[in-house]
């Protein structure tokens, strides 16, 4: 029975690979501009290449193996040797040389810039010298908040970034990922997640940035740009690998993996968004496809999403990564037996690279293609592609680096800076009563408390170095370098993130009481950790503080003394007693190597918070989905009823974030005021300073469509501006509205400008509105 499954199984991917249109997905990659820049191949270099490759040759450009899978060795120095003899072809039997390797930095090369880049040339000259084709390797790396190598420069992550809403500031901390990354021989960064972070309790949506599809656009576009530059091929651009398309952000339980249960409207209007400011508009080189299921289809299998959507929709010119073990997602999602029918099915539906040496793409693909199960126009597509994407690069031309300079460029001291001034800009302040920050520099002694008040990893988030070589400035260490000698800084751990082992309550207490003020520092810790509790593959049920913290903090603020509650964390947390009860509370996430020093600033006043939420923090895990785009049938019962044992309202909404300084808005102008469905409004208002002290500000103007023929949400962010103002100063700020900000998705599935009234709605976040007005589209 299972054989005749197979057989049928076999029969019906052949099907679908030639129906589907072996003649399309070639014809795409085959044709080229009629003038190709320097390092661009002419159509026929390419084609002269391939037709002198062998199968295993090709099979070979199609593996760049994560050196970190156990295939490549057991541990570094026998990892190293595989490397080598990958890069040679001379690893596995039937496989020709290696495409490339996937982080390959930050497994085995742990000493920095150097041994980084004189072990890449290494790999290159084994390429260059002893293969047939002297084809030179791609390698990619994670750059999910900088360089994930040691000694790379490390920035705040996902919803730190997010937090700032400064597109020039994104663009300049992935120019920086670049920078570092190029010049010690990697040329692509993945794992740059553009996808709306819509469920928080999946581990891993701490890599992402926002959960709003506008400002993840925008986000997506400030990424490619900073990581590729008008020419990829330059000596500090490097391929913009975006995660994880179209999107895993929204599964089943909140659980890694876990099928994304969702319309094509829902995957249209909200997770394709990102994609297509990425790819259509910024022209990313990079994709990785996603684990889940979207729509009962696993994405690794899917003409409809990896070639219809992507590259005939999208326009997409690069290369689609799988993720790690994704082929495998074929075989437990139960559409394939085996790796070898998995294999057939994922190169069938677009996959050109497999990153997790899985048998699919490796001996079980060359035999069915022998067996002529799978088509060598298939296995030519992809390689062509693979070739393409090197050539794009310039490596044919300038394989090698200069390991001097490497070690010149990686974390460089304006990197250093950067990342200072990230993280500075990603802290929210949440809540300040009494107006109790900033802190006077008098203070005469100050507790600073809590599991995360002076971790280094934990402050860093995930996808980072296995081994960090730089400081990393935590807050317990920021404050000590920021006050005077003689004011005391005492630090008591207090309590794990985890678990029960360590209890210090007594102790914190008592710091507490003899401290003038008392910093806690509470959150998540790194998932690399016994009990890790964020990350990738670290999934939680409840958003509340884990273990003892909710009691420390207690503890600490039954003492009497003023308390400042810190949040160091990768996903929102529902700290409803901390919210109700301490009078200031500043949201850091994961701050990056320079995150005490940045908070410190902002807690003595050095600095005057500027981050505004990027997600919704929610009172608690049953209120999910929480987002703030929400459609109208969930108004009535937000604003009126709520829950029977909570409001409904959030925590604290999309968009907040408090300063030192007061602005204020006025002098809202629309014009015109009735447009064609063609036409555009531009929205201008005046914001003033009116506080004692320099601020910044980010102003964000939201839409209501007032009636539609399909049901949208109560309001949407269509564009925002970060400005920065001294006191008393004002600034005109304008806003542009296209038809691109007012097309909607149609009863037909088709982008439209429905007419009708349309509510402007501008303000500090989501909630605190200050002006509003309308506009009309006519007929």
């Amino acid at each position: 029975m299972l054989k005749k499954r197979t057989s049928l199984f076999l029969a019906s991917i052949m099907t679908a690979i030639l129906v589907c249109g072996i003649v399309a997905l070639v014809r795409s990659e085959t044709r080229g501009p009629t003038g190709w820049e320097k390092g661009q191949p002419s159509v026929n270099e390419i084609e002269d290449l391939l037709s002198r490759m062998t199968l295993s040759e090709k099979i070979g450009q199609m593996n760049m193996p994560c050196v970190y899978e156990a295939g490549l060795g057991k541990d570094e120095q026998s990892k190293v040797e595989g490397v080598r003899k990958f890069t040679a072809g001379t690893y596995v039997q039937g496989i020709g040389p290696a495409g490339g390797f996937f982080t390959l930095a930050n497994t085995i090369l742990h000493q920095g810039a150097r041994q980084q880049a004189t072990f890449f040339n290494e790999l290159q000259k084994i390429a260059l010298e002893e293969t047939r084709l002297k084809i030179p390797l791609l390698e990619t790396e994670e750059g999910t908040h900088g360089l994930m190598a040691s000694g790379g420069t490390i920035f705040p992550e996902g919803l730190g970034i997010g937090s700032t809403w400064n597109m020039d500031l994104v663009k300049q901390i992935y120019a920086v990922a670049a920078r570092e990354g190029r010049a010690v021989g990697i040329h692509q960064l993945f794992t740059l997640v553009v996808e709306p972070n819509r469920d928080p309790r999946l581990g891993r949506n701490e890599e992402g940035f926002s959960e709003d599809p506008y400002l993840c656009s925008r986000i997506a576009e400030a990424i490619v740009h900073g990581t590729q530059g008008s020419d990829v091929s330059g000596p500090e651009q490097v391929v913009a690998g975006l995660c994880h398309y179209p999107g895993q952000s929204q599964p089943a339980s909140g659980m890694e993996r876990g099928a994304m249960e969702i319309s094509e409207r829902m995957l249209r209007e909200v997770f394709l968004r990102p994609w297509v400011a990425g790819i259509k508009n910024a022209g990313a080189l990079g994709v990785m496809a996603t684990y889940p299921a979207i729509d009962g289809v696993p994405t690794h299998s899917s003409y409809q999403i990896l070639t219809k959507i992507l590259r005939e929709e999208l326009g997409f010119q690069g290369l689609v990564l799988g993720e790690g073990g994704g082929i495998g997602t074929l075989e437990y999602e139960r559409l394939a037996p085996s790796q070898k029918e998995a294999g057939a099915w994922a190169l069938g539906a677009g996959l050109d690279v497999g990153i997790s040496f899985e048998p699919g793409y490796m001996d079980p693909l060359i035999r069915s293609v022998e067996e002529g199960r799978v088509a060598r126009e298939l296995i030519d597509r992809s390689v062509r592609r693979i070739l393409l994407q090197k050539f794009k690069l310039g490596l044919f031309e300038h394989p090698y680096v200069d390991v001097d300079h490497a070690v010149e460029i990686s974390h460089a001291g304006p990197h250093q800076d950067l990342a200072l001034r990230t993280a500075r800009e990603g802290i929210v302040l949440l809540k300040n009563e009494n107006q109790l920050l900033p802190l006077s520099r008098t203070v005469k002694s100050i507790a600073v408390i809590g599991p995360n008040a002076n971790h280094q990893r934990n402050q860093l988030g995930d996808y980072i170095a296995h081994h960090i070589l730089q400081e990393v400035v935590t807050v317990y260490e920021g404050i000590k370098r920021k006050v005077p000698p003689t004011t005391k800084v005492t630090y008591v751990k207090g309590c794990n993130v985890m678990g029960t082992a360590v209890n210090e309550l007594a102790a914190a207490q008592k710091v507490a009481r003899e401290a003038d003020v008392a910093v806690v520092v509470v959150g998540e810790n790194e998932r690399r950790a016994p009990d890790g509790t964020d990350g990738e593959g670290k999934d939680v049920a409840s958003l509340d503080l884990t273990g003892l913290q909710e009691d420390l903090v207690k503890a600490v603020f039954e003492t009497g003394k003023p308390t400042v509650v810190v949040l160091i964390n990768g996903r929102p947390l529902s700290v409803r007693w901390i919210a109700e009860h301490v009078p200031a509370i500043l949201e850091a996430w994961n701050c990056g190597e320079q995150g005490g020093a940045a908070l410190a600033d902002i807690l003595f006043g050095d600095t005057n918070p500027s981050g505004h939420l990027s997600i919704t923090i929610p009172r608690h895990v049953g209120q999910l989905p929480a987002y703030y785009n929400y459609k109208p049938s969930k108004e009535y019962w937000v604003r009126r009823a709520g829950y029977v044992d909570m409001p409904a309202t959030p925590l604290f909404e999309f968009g907040r974030g408090l300063s030192y300084t007061q602005f204020e808005y006025g002098n809202l102008q629309i014009t015109p005021v009735s447009i064609p469905p063609a036409g555009e409004v531009i929205v201008s208002l005046e914001v003033k300073n009116t506080g004692a002290r320099q601020g910044e500000e980010v102003v964000q103007l939201y839409l209501r469509d007032e009636f539609s023929t399909v049901t949208r949400p109560v309001k949407e962010l269509k564009s925002f501006r970060k400005i920065s103002l001294n006191p008393g100063e004002s600034q005109t700020v304008k806003f542009r509205l296209t038809p691109q900000e007012l097309c909607m998705l149609d009863r037909n599935m088709e982008w439209v400008v429905e007419p009708g009234n349309f509510e402007v709605m501008v303000g500090r976040s989501s909630e605190d509105i200050r002006l509003r007005g309308e506009f009309l589209v006519k007929e």
